[in-house]
């Protein structure tokens, strides 16, 4: 392959532990000094292509600026999700006092990582129930790991695995088209030996006789089994199927459906003000829709962000003429056919074209047999996400005990987290034996605001704030039993990039360092242009 030498820096505009962003010719490059040695990636996350520069480097670690995926940055090898591609590695040298890269032709700005096919030998029939980020990092991972059995992904949906937390973003809201939204293309599924059953089922998971039995009455083997199959989102009391202009978001029909409704009738109800709820008006609104959001809480996020940031997205929202209608819940739906109006529970009534349902999933576990459930449906997880003999789980369902939370049961609903569990589930089923420890992160957008949230705390008992919240210029620490466990914030990406390594090292600081002002320090430096 026809290579170009092309000096793109000095040995001094690095120091130790130092990174920047170079051109050479087209090609945008990230260099690193680490431990005396100089390394040459990819610049941006081959997730939505944020500068690295701009993220945090813990030793040969990076971690992306925007959702935290985090890669090696001696050989470019993918460590964590939401990224799924590896980044490009480029050969250095050093002539003196310059670096010079060397850069194939048609340089790509991403790599699949290393990954095996079925060999026909190998008979174990390893099965992924779910074709959600779970489903899909798993069989990914399995790949990537040399197992060559059979890898079979079941999916209810008639497509490959998508982004899904874009249903309620871009998508929604026109900046993403269809053939954006797959993880990946068919021709890598086929590539890599990943089988994908469409539009299938389970109705039986017999653990004793390692099966699964289907809706359409067909049975399949498994040597090993991953169940990630997600929750079902729950549906107000008096909501039924005929009630064709009130739609639930969890799938791509869905989305598709609701923006069928917004480009037919300007008018909609948003029932609950969770993420999915927000996102979703913010979505909305955006396409131009006279947008009301109902709920029973008084201030939206307040059990997962507190008062005052779940205060700031409500004016955020308000400012774009977003209507709401706190403090109450649904009582019915007025019906014509369609819904005309909802009716709340003091009384008022909001005419409108079409509702969307925010309140909730439930986890799909019912047809699992002989297998012990959470009281919430979810199932129960070791620290190998190990369910049953041969058994495991990944994402929503999945309750695991916490190691940062001295081993409490813990489920988080995060696309990253499913990722994250998903692969380490993989890993253990060919024989591994990882502890799932991996550090939770999830983001939300709405209109132009974006808050990113690293760590997990079901609640706290203070919440301490560096920066200014209402002008969206912030870091939230969430502290429990004198401990952080969780910090959010907005425009503090390198900062909340760090915090996610100091989760990972158990290095955290203590809230009183935090009272006193302390601060992260984040050294980044950033170049343009050709040295």
């Amino acid at each position: 392959m026809k290579k170009q030498e092309i000096t793109v820096a000095r040995l001094s505009d690095l120091k130790d532990g130092e990174m920047k962003e170079v051109s050479a010719g087209e090609t945008k490059i990230l260099l690193a000094r680490v431990g005396g040695k100089y390394h040459a990636v990819g610049a941006h996350c081959t997730h939505y292509g944020a500068p690295l520069v701009e993220g945090y480097l813990s030793g040969e670690r990076i971690v992306c600026p925007w959702h935290h995926a985090c890669f090696n940055i001696t050989t470019g090898d993918l460590e964590e999700p939401p990224a799924f591609d590896s980044l490009p590695c480029f050969e250095l040298k050093i002539e003196g006092e310059e670096i010079i890269v060397s850069i194939p032709e048609n340089a790509s700005d991403r790599r699949i990582p290393p990954m095996t096919k079925r060999n026909r030998a190998d008979e174990r029939q390893f099965v992924i129930l779910g074709g959600g980020g779970a489903g899909f990092m798993a069989a990914q991972t399995l790949r990537e790991e040399g197992f060559t059995g059979r890898v079979v992904m079941i999916t209810r949906e008639d497509r490959p695995p998508y982004d899904r937390p874009n249903l309620s973003k871009d998508y929604l809201q026109g900046h993403a088209e269809p053939a954006w939204m797959p993880l990946r293309p068919d021709d890598f599924f086929a590539e890599y030996d990943i089988e994908i059953f469409r539009e299938k089922e389970a109705n039986k998971v017999d653990a004793a006789a390692q099966e699964i039995t289907f809706k359409d009455g067909t049975i399949l083997e498994y040597d090993s089994l991953l169940i990630a199959t997600g929750g079902t989102p729950r549906r107000l009391p008096f909501q039924t199927e005929s009630q064709n202009n009130v739609f639930l978001l969890r799938n791509f029909s869905d989305s598709d459906r609701i923006i069928a409704a917004a480009e037919s009738g300007q008018r909609g109800v948003v029932i609950g003000a969770s993420f999915i709820g927000m996102e979703t008006a913010s979505s909305l609104r955006t396409r131009g829709c006279d947008i009301t959001v109902v709920a029973p809480d008084k201030v939206p996020f307040e059990k997962t962000l507190g008062a005052e940031i779940g205060r700031l997205f409500q004016k955020i929202h308000e400012r774009k003429s977003v209507k709401f209608k706190l403090g109450t819940s649904v009582k019915g739906f007025e019906v014509n056919e369609k819904v005309k109006a909802v009716v709340l529970k003091n009384g008022e009534r909001i005419e409108t074209d079409f509702v969307v349902v925010g309140i909730g999933v439930k986890s799909a576990t019912d047809f699992l047999e002989g297998i012990k459930l959470h009281k919430d449906g979810g199932v129960i997880a070791d620290e190998f996400l190990r369910i049953a003999e041969n058994i495991y789980a990944a994402g929503d369902i999945t309750h695991f005990p916490d190691s940062r939370a001295c081993g409490e049961l813990t489920r988080i609903e995060h696309w990253r987290t499913a990722m994250q569990q998903g692969r380490t589930a993989a890993r253990n089923m060919i024989g591994k034996q990882i502890a799932f420890t991996a550090v939770p992160f999830f983001w939300t957008t709405q209109f132009d605001a974006t808050l990113n949230y690293v760590g997990h705390a079901k609640d706290w008992d203070k919440i301490i704030i560096q920066g200014d919240v209402e002008k969206q210029d912030f870091l939230a620490f969430y502290v429990k039993n004198n401990q952080i466990q969780a910090v959010a914030g907005m425009n503090r990406d390198s900062e909340l990039a760090s915090f996610e390594e100091m989760f990972r090292l158990n290095r955290m600081p203590s809230p009183a360092k935090i009272n006193n002002g302390w601060f992260p320090n984040v050294v980044f430096h950033q170049v343009s242009g050709l040295y």
